[in-house]
């Protein structure tokens, strides 16, 4: 499964984007020398970073079991990505061969791995909150599916029910269901979502810190943009910001028509005097995002630039004034959504062709959603980006994109919000 923020960095690299290296080894590059100043002049935040701890991660796996509990859920399948780390941080790609974590209500959890993998897999298991959990291996010619009815059977679990995590892939349930058809397989959303939509304070300060880095790195590339630069050019100084503030971290960047396209064109680009950028993008703090956009001129825009940022700032902040805890997610959206109509981009989705905003967290974009139809309410700890936009195709598009923590008094953003498009960060 490939999300916006994999397709934006794939697009870069495709565009010859440098991106920066992975987080434990983004650090100051030894050429900071042959940076822009601004970005030379920018120094490593990693020892503002407070990394989750094998305890935090176990006390979620407590939450899960209760959530497991009410859901009448006798277990749940992590299979690599984003929520078994999240919960046990084993860091396991997706492959064709079954690795599975089975967190059970009642605490008997056991893991199903390749024979051959299974010193990798201890390695990681022992330094986290699943530390001497049962590991079943299978060799390349056995089936591992009926190491799973196996691992169920041991637990006096021959009947019950599953939930998969939603990334799992279908071959790998399926397998499940085959050889052991007396155990249901649902959806394991409901417990996965369940504790991730909602964020502690732990949490809430690490993502507080990944948007202070990537507005820091923005404005540190923006002052360097020159006239003649390509989008490639400006997104490799975004990423050289990111690395010099010691994260990894980048940005798409569209120029003039091809900013009225909400994902962007990798259509070869060029800066010219008066035209519009639109920059999109984020890093990761311990694995948890930001995810910010700015738009912004070189030299004086328009009025009718103008007066469209202007709409959309307006938007945004009907948005951040309307949210609050149990309120249902699409009013927020409503909300933004009329500022826009109202002042002629309507009706609908007309010049705003896009949801306001998702969820935000350890991936750039997870539950929940601030969409029409979702009634889901708001919490606290609730985390989203606050994006609206108005894409006028042919001609320009703004969007201004901040991340937003739903708080028990209303809503707040992580990061000042861009006052215009001379100065998208202020004086």
């Amino acid at each position: 499964m490939i999300n916006r923020r994999d397709f934006l960095s794939l697009a870069a690299t495709s565009a010859g984007v440098a991106l920066a290296p992975a987080a434990s080894e983004a650090q100051p590059p030894d050429g900071a020398a042959a940076l822009p100043p601004s970005i030379a002049a920018l120094s490593s935040m990693r020892s503002e970073m407070r990394p989750i701890t094998s305890e935090e991660r176990g006390l979620r796996i407590e939450r899960a079991r209760r959530l497991m509990t009410d859901r009448k859920l006798d277990a749940v399948l992590l299979a690599g990505g984003t929520s078994t780390v999240y919960f046990t941080n084993v860091q396991w790609w997706l492959s064709e061969r079954f690795f599975g974590i089975f967190l059970t209500a009642k605490g008997s959890d056991f893991v199903v791995c390749p024979h051959f993998e299974e010193e990798r897999a201890r390695e990681q298991l022992d330094s986290g909150p699943l530390k001497g959990a049962a590991v079943l291996t299978w060799h390349e010619h056995e089936d591992p599916y009926a190491l799973v009815a196996r691992g169920f059977g041991d637990r006096g679990m021959r009947s019950g029910t599953l939930g998969i995590e939603e990334t799992v892939r279908f071959v790998f349930s399926d397998g499940i269901a085959a050889a052991a058809p007396a155990i249901r397989t649902v959806s394991g959303t409901p417990v996965t979502a369940g504790c991730r939509q909602v964020k502690d304070a732990h949490e809430i300060e690490l993502m507080r810190l990944a948007s202070r880095v990537t507005l820091k790195a923005y404005a540190a590339a923006w002052q360097a943009l020159r006239e003649g630069m390509t989008q490639s050019d400006f997104a490799a100084l975004v990423s050289a910001a990111h690395a010099r503030l010691g994260f990894q971290g980048g940005a798409g960047v569209q120029v003039g028509e091809h900013s009225a396209l909400p994902h962007g064109s990798v259509t070869p680009q060029a800066v010219r005097e008066g035209t519009i950028l639109l920059i999109d993008g984020g890093c990761s703090v311990d694995g948890y995002r930001s995810d910010i956009s700015r738009t912004f001129v070189l030299g004086k825009p328009t009025s009718t630039m103008t007066r469209v940022f202007d709409i959309v700032r307006k938007a945004q902040d009907a948005a951040l004034a309307t949210a609050r805890p149990g309120l249902p997610c699409e009013d927020v959206d409503a909300a933004a959504r009329k500022v826009i109509a109202d002042a002629g981009f309507g009706p609908d989705d007309t010049h705003f062709s896009h949801r306001l905003g998702h969820g935000m967290g350890m991936d750039g974009h997870e539950w929940p959603y601030l969409v029409r139809g979702n009634t889901l309410p708001l919490a606290p700890g609730m985390t989203f980006s606050n994006e609206p936009g108005i894409y006028i195709r042919g001609e320009f598009g703004v969007r201004v994109e901040d991340d937003m923590l739903i708080t028990p008094a209303g809503a707040e953003l992580f990061t000042p919000q861009s006052p215009s498009l001379e100065k998208p960060f202020g004086d």
